[in-house]
């Protein structure tokens, strides 16, 4: 969570966040502008403000920390997820955390509809009903279909789209539904 979205949950000024922690005005503002990263600041500043908002110095850093892997390692982490938790855990887990909708409000949308979609995919294999908490990010699609690297790279070896094809004709509805070619959610290793 960034610091302006602390303030305004905690419902304090940036000048009171000054006065609180002790850090100068023209620094909270920078850092709230982000004329000043708060990654870059030093631990005695991050330690203060924390203190003064009540929460970690991780949660001051951790949006701007965040690493976003390439999409077929965010996919296979997923999957693994899944795999070591179990579908019931993992959808409870999903579904309490709001991460889906947490990545889509970052715009990860790849991101957040591949889970969306194991999450639905989960629920039918499971005679689950579908969470409509997500209804308005279901009415999403991605602009072009995200294919496994593996069927990439087979169509880059065999010059040709044929591969293509076939992947999109055996994966899953949950998966297609957002133009993401998934067939295999399950062995992995």
């Amino acid at each position: 969570m960034n610091i302006n979205e602390l303030l305004k949950q905690k419902n304090i000024t940036k000048y009171k966040l000054s006065k609180m922690s002790g850090i100068p005005q023209t620094t909270v503002i920078d850092i709230c502008s982000g004329k000043a990263k708060i990654e870059k600041c030093s631990a005695d500043t991050l330690y203060k403000i924390a203190k003064a908002l009540d929460v970690s110095m991780e949660t001051l850093v951790e949006d701007a920390m965040e690493y976003r892997a390439a999409f077929d390692v965010y996919k296979s982490n997923i999957c693994h997820l899944v795999k070591d938790m179990g579908d019931m855990d993992f959808i409870i887990e999903t579904l309490e955390t709001d991460k889906i909708r947490k990545l889509y409000q970052k715009r990860w949308y790849p991101e957040s509809l591949y889970m969306l979609a194991m999450v639905d995919y989960l629920s039918r294999e499971n005679d689950l009903p579908v969470c409509s908490d997500y209804d308005d990010i279901r009415s999403s699609r991605l602009k072009e279909p995200i294919y496994p690297a593996g069927v990439l790279t087979i169509c880059a070896a065999l010059k040709s789209d044929e591969p293509k094809t076939e992947s999109i004709n055996e994966a899953i509805p949950e998966f297609m539904r957002f133009n993401i070619v998934e067939s295999e959610v399950r062995n992995v290793v």
